[in-house]
């Protein structure tokens, strides 16, 4: 199969590429570059140094190469910063997707993977949380998810294009060769191995009296590998006739932020001082996603769950990679 990536030189969109080039399909990367990096495309596949807001760009690049199939990870994805910037993400990621989703039905192509995000369930009634959970979505960069979802529901019933839509909350780990650089850094796992590297002094936990049981925020946290293993499975399935779905992608339990810190401590045998810092607004106390329909469905389940692991894969790359994909 032949399949268009956007945002491939991402963080996910990259490890994405490489185990699609494992697994013997051809691929064709198409990534702004503004926060992804040209070092993190795998050398098999083509790359297109474009932007989604250009429609000329990605109609050229899908008239061109003639995917079977696109995979869509390009967007802008800062919770925070969709709150404070909502035009951004409610009309960049928006009018992006529109894009890319015209020209996909204009070329034929069969199906389309949505990196979603569970985002969408801001309060949700049940934990972990199942795709009949109601959508809330929790800020602009979730809304904008959940209408791209919606504008997905209507390529299939107008054109037949089948799409799954994958939602998820934390990617982490890494691989050998790909792992976690973004600037700035917001990510918990990532921001606790920069104190071990010398990088930052402490980490800050918001919040220490949650109803939890050590008190800090609880989080489901994905591997990068198994998430990309997601997209694959479900764009085959897609491919050989299956029909459109919405799947949530869980670890299968939460690890709170405490948790994290000590476990990364033990992996890199820093001492990573932390402190506790005040609530932040809007952060409930626990956030697991169920992986149930999923695993059902097509037989997915994570095969690195334990978090141990997630820390020791992405500190191996982070120590090999200090600068990250700088030179």
């Amino acid at each position: 199969m032949k399949i268009l990536v956007t945002g491939g030189a991402g963080y996910i969109g990259s490890v994405a590429v490489e185990r699609l080039i494992k697994d013997g399909a051809k691929v064709v990367v198409f990534d702004n570059l503004y926060q992804g990096h040209i070092d993190a495309v795998h050398p098999d596949a083509i790359f297109i140094q474009g932007d989604l807001a250009d429609k000329a760009a990605i109609e050229a690049a899908i008239s061109q190469h003639k995917p079977d199939g696109i995979m869509h990870f390009a967007s802008y994805t800062l919770v925070g910063e969709s709150v404070q910037k909502p035009f951004l993400y409610l009309r960049d990621n928006i009018v992006n997707g529109l894009n890319l989703l015209e020209s996909a039905v204009q070329h034929g192509v069969k199906a389309f993977i949505l990196s979603s995000t569970a985002n969408l369930f801001d309060d949700p009634e049940q934990i972990p949380i199942a795709e009949t959970e109601r959508i809330v979505p929790g800020s602009p960069y979730g809304e904008s998810k959940h209408i791209l979802e919606r504008y997905l529901h209507w390529m299939d019933g107008l054109y037949g294009m089948k799409y799954a839509c994958l939602r998820y909350f934390n990617a982490c780990g890494a691989t050998e060769t790909r792992g976690e650089d973004h600037d700035p850094e917001t990510h918990l796992i990532p921001l606790v191995l920069e104190v071990a590297l010398g990088k930052r002094e402490k980490i800050v936990i918001f919040g220490d009296d949650y109803d939890t049981p050590d008190g800090s925020c609880v989080r489901d946290y994905i591997h990068v590998v198994d998430l990309a293993e997601a997209h694959i499975l479900a764009m085959k399935v897609l491919l050989d006739g299956g029909e459109s779905r919405k799947y949530n992608l869980g670890n299968g339990r939460g690890y709170s932020n405490l948790e994290v810190v000590q476990t990364a401590r033990k992996v890199t045998g820093h001492p990573i001082p932390h402190e506790i810092g005040p609530r932040r607004p809007g952060d409930p106390a626990i956030l697991i996603a169920s992986s149930e329909t999923i695993n059902h469905d097509l037989g997915w389940e994570p095969q690195y769950p334990a978090l141990e692991t997630i820390i020791k894969m992405a500190w191996n790359w982070h120590v090999a990679h200090p600068n990250g994909y700088e030179k």
